[in-house]
C-alpha cells in the first residue's frame, strides 16, 4: 500500500510541475493547453464562418458550462486523477506480471522503434481509435455505465466544447481498457503522441460543431459533423437498441461492424436522450447524478 501511496504522491507532483511548465513555457510545439485553446478558437471561428443550423447563437446553450467542462477534464482531470490512477494501474499490471515471472515485454508484438514513425504512429492511431470505439459501445451497453455517459448526451444543442463535456468516470474507463493494447505494441515517445492527440482532438471538436460537413468520399474513413449528430439524436430508431455512430475519429469501424445511421440531413433533430428533462443543468449535479440516480432507483424498488 506504502508503494502506491508514494507512487501517487509521485504522480501528483510530476503532472504539477508538468501543468506549470505547459502554462509558461511557450518554446515547445506539443503544447497541450495552448494548443486545445488554439484548436478551440479555430473551429469556434468556422462555426460562426459557415454555421449549420443559422439560428443558433454563437454563444449557444450551455456554451459556457461545456468551456469550463473542456479545460476541466482536459487538465484538471489529469490532476486530480488520471495521471495517479494511470501509472497506478501500470504499476499493479506490472507486479502482477512480474508474480508469475512476466512482463509487458513479454507481450509486446514488435518494438516501434524498428518501424518508421509515420507508420509506429499510424500503429498507435488505428489500434487506439479502435479500443476507444468499443470502448464507447460499452459505455451505452450496460446501464451503470450509460448513467455517467449521460452527461455527455445531455447536450442540447451542438458546439465544438460539447466534445469534451463527459463525467470524470468515463477517461477513467477509456484510459483503463486502453493501457494493456497500447503497452504491447509498443513505447511510443510523448512529443510524438502529441501528433496524433491534436489531430484527434481536432476532428472530436469538428464532429460536435455546428457544421454541416460529411468531407465527401472522406466520411467513410472518418467521423465527422453530418454522422456524429445521429449519434446524439434523442430518439433511437426501433431496431436499434443501445445507440449508433460510436466513431470518435474514424467512422470506419461504424461502416465495417454495421452500426452506422444516417437516415437523412440531420441538421434540426432532437438531441438528448428520453427523460433528459429532469437531467440536472448544472455541473455539480451533474457530477453527482450516477450516484443519487442509483440510490434512487433503489429506493423505488425497495
Amino acid at each position: 500500500m506504502e508503494t502506491y501511496i508514494a507512487l501517487i504522491k509521485k504522480s501528483y507532483s510530476g503532472y504539477w510541475n508538468y501543468l506549470k511548465y505547459e502554462l509558461l513555457d511557450l518554446n515547445h510545439w506539443d503544447n497541450y493547453f495552448y494548443g486545445l485553446i488554439v484548436i478551440s478558437i479555430a473551429v469556434w471561428l468556422l462555426e460562426i464562418i459557415f454555421p449549420w443550423r443559422k439560428n443558433q447563437s454563437i454563444f449557444r446553450k450551455d456554451f459556457w458550462l461545456d468551456t469550463f467542462y473542456m479545460f476541466f477534464n482536459f487538465f484538471l482531470l489529469n490532476l486530480i486523477i488520471l495521471i495517479a490512477l494511470s501509472n497506478t494501474v501500470a504499476h499493479f499490471f506490472n507486479s502482477l506480471l512480474e508474480s508469475i515471472g512476466l512482463s509487458l515485454k513479454s507481450f509486446q508484438l514488435f518494438d516501434v522503434d524498428n518501424l518508421p514513425k509515420w507508420l509506429g504512429l499510424l500503429v498507435f492511431f488505428v489500434v487506439s481509435d479502435f479500443v476507444q470505439w468499443n470502448t464507447h459501445r460499452l459505455l451505452h451497453r450496460f446501464p451503470f455505465l450509460w448513467n455517467f455517459h449521460k452527461v455527455h448526451h445531455s447536450v442540447k444543442e451542438m458546439g465544438f466544447a460539447a466534445h469534451l463535456r463527459y463525467h470524470w468516470m468515463e477517461p477513467v474507463v477509456y484510459k483503463s481498457l486502453l493501457y494493456i493494447p497500447i503497452a504491447i505494441i509498443g513505447n511510443y515517445n510523448a512529443n510524438d503522441v502529441a501528433i496524433v492527440y491534436f489531430f484527434a482532438i481536432t476532428v472530436g471538436h469538428l464532429n460536435h460543431a455546428n457544421l454541416g460537413w460529411d468531407y465527401g468520399i472522406f466520411k467513410y474513413i472518418f467521423n465527422n459533423p453530418k454522422m456524429h449528430i445521429w449519434h446524439h439524436v434523442k430518439t433511437l430508431p426501433n431496431h436499434v437498441r443501445f445507440g449508433v455512430n460510436y466513431g470518435l475519429t474514424l467512422s470506419i469501424w461504424d461502416y465495417l461492424f454495421k452500426t452506422k445511421y444516417i437516415p437523412h440531413n440531420g441538421k434540426d433533430i432532437e438531441l438528448g436522450f428520453p427523460g433528459d428533462e429532469h437531467f440536472p443543468k448544472d455541473f455539480i449535479k451533474q457530477e453527482l447524478y450516477p450516484i443519487f440516480s442509483k440510490k434512487s432507483e433503489s429506493d423505488s424498488d425497495g
